[in-house]
């Protein structure tokens, strides 16, 4: 077979690649509009109180890492995408149009479990798929513009699903959600599925004598989890901060006496959107080092201006700097596990990403959350800022770990 090789501007909007972005954004409509919504609708619908509500969210979450754990394991060992990516879909669907129907509250945790599992797998796939049909020279680009879809649910899901509930009630919403998880499906089967091979640069679906000799004569393993685990590491504390902010920002707003704390969220998401496509670019051109550590301080200063914010101009400054942070980071630390593994092992390094997200919503809530109660909102932020300037030191440290290992590499 004729060798492909990856012209120098390669084509980044191809076909597949649009239709993996709206895929995923469809994904995470479905799940923003439902996820604010739940709350209220558990405490009436089954007179459970704020433990049973935390159960809701968390199991969602577990079960979501849980997921993705196998689907990246899956995708390790070569199983068919298209498969993987149905069978979550399948569940997802499934899942959301059974929560209206749900007649105990047992019966509930149970759909939501099977929601996290849909919502695990499929988001694995379309990661890994993205970064599969994105040109490795413009992988950071590409990443950050398949991440906007998750920028734009942030954006626009939230104020939709609460619109719905409140004018319409709860059956409308899981009508409308699950609308939009079935339009998936049509999408889904439209994408050309295809595997890297091991040793290649970027997208290919030809075998040749160069990657056969690849495969005889393969570079020394290295292991995954000692790989990623910085980035992941970097990810799960930037995602520790996001935590605090989606699960106790209206409370702060009544304590420091702030009306309209929902602008935050839509100007955050903006900022997220506007800043990601360029911090993509930065990414391709000068990596890692040239985006994550401006970008760090940018949500330090987000957030300690949230903590002494007093009205609504605090409130939106805050916003910009911490979505501009943000949405340098998430993008940056996505390609950056990416690119670090074999092209095979992509789909465990997407998994790994997502993990880290979920893993630090959840403990950044609770730990937070006990920080709050002792201390106050404003008091947490400050706490929320400090866990980046860690952020910063645990990264100049690989840094420096990684300029000491270069010169033995050489030798």
């Amino acid at each position: 077979m004729n060798v492909q090789q990856e012209p120098p501007a390669a084509k980044l909007w191809t076909r597949d690649f649009i239709l993996l972005t709206v895929s995923n954004l469809l994904l995470y409509l479905n799940l923003q509009m439902i996820t604010p919504a739940l709350p209220a609708y558990v405490s009436d619908a089954f007179g459970a109180d704020q433990w049973a509500v935390s159960l809701v969210i968390s199991l969602f979450a577990l079960s979501a890492i849980v997921a993705r754990l196998f689907a990246g394991r899956a995708l390790t060992k070569g199983s068919q995408r298209t498969w993987i990516v149905l069978i979550g879909l399948g569940l997802y669907i499934l899942s959301t149009a059974s929560f209206y129907a749900a007649g105990a509250f047992a019966l509930f945790l149970a759909i939501r479990v099977l929601y996290g599992v849909g919502f695990g797998m499929t988001s694995t796939v379309y990661g890994t798929m993205a970064s599969d049909v994105i040109p490795l020279k413009r992988i950071g680009e590409g990443m950050g513009y398949f991440g906007l879809s998750t920028g734009l649910s942030m954006a626009l899901a939230p104020v939709i699903g609460l619109w719905l509930l409140d004018a319409y009630g709860f059956g409308t919403l899981v009508f409308v959600s699950t609308v939009l998880g079935a339009l998936i499906l049509p999408l889904t089967f439209g994408i050309r599925t295809r595997r890297v091979p091991s040793g290649s640069t970027g997208p290919s679906t030809t075998t040749s004598a160069t990657s056969a000799a690849v495969r005889i004569a393969p570079k020394p393993r290295r292991k995954i989890s000692k790989t990623l685990a910085v980035p992941f590491l970097l990810s799960m504390m930037l995602s520790f901060t996001y935590g605090g902010l989606i699960s106790f920002l209206a409370l702060f707003g009544k304590e420091a006496h702030l009306a309209n704390v929902g602008w935050f969220f839509l100007t955050n998401a903006a900022a997220i959107v506007l800043i990601r496509p360029i911090a993509g670019k930065l990414f391709d051109l000068k990596g890692h080092r040239a985006v994550l550590p401006p970008a760090a301080l940018l949500v330090i200063a987000g957030l300690i201006c949230l903590s002494y914010t007093a009205g609504i101009a605090g409130l939106l400054l805050s916003a910009a700097a911490y979505g501009l942070g943000y949405g340098m980071l998430q993008p940056s630390l996505q390609a950056w596990m990416v690119k670090s593994v074999r092209p095979e092992m992509r789909g465990a390094a997407n998994a790994a990403f997502y993990n880290s997200i979920d893993l630090g919503i959840a403990f950044g809530s609770l730990l937070l959350g006990s920080i709050a109660a002792g201390v106050g909102y404003a008091i947490m932020y400050r706490a929320s800022a400090v866990i980046m300037l860690v952020f910063l030191l645990v990264y100049g440290l690989a840094l420096l770990a990684e300029s000491k290992a270069l010169p033995k590499a050489a030798g």
